[in-house]
């Protein structure tokens, strides 16, 4: 099994966190820390690298 990493982003009350874990070379997971039993999304390495240089930028920020 995979471990699963938390966004550092995400800060110590919650809320919208991401996490992701590699599934195997050439599968990222990705999945809401919220709902760990929900959906998962298996992304390629480098679209999983798009999507955590658009959530470090702050492009999803929702506040």
């Amino acid at each position: 099994m995979s471990e699963w990493r938390k966004s550092s982003r995400s800060g110590s009350e919650g809320g919208d966190c991401v996490e992701l874990a590699r599934l195997h070379p050439e599968a990222v997971g990705v999945r809401d820390s919220k709902d760990p039993e929900g959906p998962r999304l298996a992304l390629g390495p480098s679209v999983a690298r798009c999507l955590a240089d658009a959530i470090r930028a702050g492009q999803y920020d929702t506040h």
